[in-house]
């Protein structure tokens, strides 16, 4: 619980965080925003890592000159699309185990959902889940277990992580420092989490009324 509460306060609060690493770790700052995405991405027992407003955030610092905004922007789409590729072969490595409930480490439902949403939206989910919390995670994990091949996978990949990263970079590069921006942090926070996980709950109520209209 007490974890949950530090990374509700880092997620809500991160650019004050990230204002303190910067301080105190310097260049070291990219080596850990480059492990945060990769883990996010990569590895599929911490889809919960803040992905969205962590970029955002690191663009408005390298607005202020804090970071070097090209370098962040290189860097961290290929540690996404690193992340997507290692997740996938995990996938494929571990295979029809993931869905069958063997593997305790994997939280079934998210990978129900999120297998759910690669039927409905084939290929281009790859895409589409780079800008969804845990869909993110868990959509390179499925492809990984039969839906895709890899070069057809690894065209999506390149392509979601380069305008993932790319759209919230340079979002936070341009437009984080505004005043009103700045003086709201944790609501524009709140506010693209809300946006990002929009698609998980129009899913959600789609579900629901199939399953009313069912009974």
């Amino acid at each position: 619980m007490e974890y949950i509460k530090e990374l509700i306060d880092f997620v809500l609060h991160i650019d004050r965080h990230l204002n303190e690493i910067i301080a105190q770790y310097g260049v070291w700052t990219y080596a850990i925003l480059a492990l945060i995405v990769f883990a996010e991405t990569g590895l599929v027992v911490t889809p919960i890592l803040p992905g969205d407003s962590l970029l955002f955030a690191a663009g408005a610092f390298a607005a202020l000159g804090s970071l070097d905004p090209l370098v962040l922007f290189l860097l961290l789409a290929t540690m996404a699309i690193l992340g997507d590729t290692v997740n996938y072969f995990v996938g494929k490595w571990v295979g029809p185990r993931a869905f069958s409930g063997e593997l305790r480490w994997l939280k079934k439902e998210y990978l129900e959902r999120t297998h759910a949403f690669f039927e409905r939206h084939g290929g281009k989910t790859i895409i589409l889940a780079r800008f969804i919390p845990i869909v993110r995670t868990f959509a390179p994990f499925v492809a990984g277990v039969g839906a895709m091949t890899y070069s057809r996978f690894l065209v999506y990949n390149v392509v979601g992580g380069i305008v993932w990263v790319g759209l919230f970079v340079w979002a936070g590069y341009f437009f984080g420092n505004l005043p009103v921006v700045r003086d709201n942090f944790g609501l524009v926070v709140i506010v693209i989490i809300l946006v990002s996980v929009l698609p998980i709950a129009v899913e959600l109520v789609k579900a629901w009324r199939l399953r009313r209209s069912a009974v």
